[in-house]
């Protein structure tokens, strides 16, 4: 039985910064069981702080709330932008490039919300900063980020995200082969995904056996 579960993002958001030991717990504990991917899911100007001390003011809590011995920094916070396109072009980009995992969005994030890089809005520098962590050539990962239909694909998935109507990133979308779903938005802990993916793992386990022994449902 498939089962999947999706993680819409945006590499500049600070919630998705602090969800990733989550998710690479939940890749770790069910590599063999689920489908995992990412898609990106842009903020928009209402899920974007309107001055750099109001977004401190969320990195404070955030990192409070996340126990965390750090506060991520605001040195590239861009009060005229309506969205921040470069990290992200630059993300999806390296999937075209052959770098399927996190290892690029985890670096621009990185970049962005620990060293206060300006490859939030630069897509040479948000290159420069995924070419490092992958090995991808700059020109041609730089070139790749550039092109219509990556940012035509990330526009996309941002509207399948809006499709869902929730609010927050991180979200979590599950899937499975036998109608199930279910949506964690904003929510990064993590305790309740895994046991909804073990509930779901086991149903799906449940129909699996069913049908072994019983066949396809009658037609009428």
């Amino acid at each position: 039985m498939r089962i999947s579960i999706t993680n819409y993002l945006d590499v500049i958001s600070s919630w998705c910064f602090w969800s990733q030991p989550t998710w690479a717990e939940l890749k770790r504990r069910y590599a063999d069981r689920v489908e995992f991917d990412w898609k990106i899911a842009l903020m928009d100007p209402a899920g974007l702080p309107k001055s750099r001390q109001q977004e401190e003011w969320y990195y404070r809590r955030s990192g409070l709330m996340n126990r965390s011995p750090f506060m991520l920094r605001s040195d590239s916070y861009e009060p005229v932008l309506p969205e921040y396109l470069a990290a992200n072009l630059v993300a999806e980009a390296a999937r075209d490039l052959g770098i399927k995992d996190d290892t690029v969005r985890l670096a621009l994030s990185h970049s962005i919300l620990r060293e206060g890089s300006k490859a939030i809005r630069d897509i040479e520098v948000a290159a420069e900063v995924g070419a490092h962590a992958s090995g991808l050539d700059k020109a041609k990962l730089e070139e790749r980020a550039r092109s219509p239909e990556i940012e035509k694909r990330i526009r996309q998935s941002t509207v399948e995200w809006q499709e869902l109507k929730v609010s927050q990133r991180p979200t979590f979308l599950i899937d499975t082969e036998i109608g199930d779903r279910a949506i964690f938005s904003g929510v990064i802990k993590l305790e309740p995904i895994a046991a909804t993916l073990d509930s779901m793992i086991d149903d799906a386990t449940g129909y699996a056996a069913h049908a072994a022994h019983f066949g396809a449902a009658p037609a009428e």
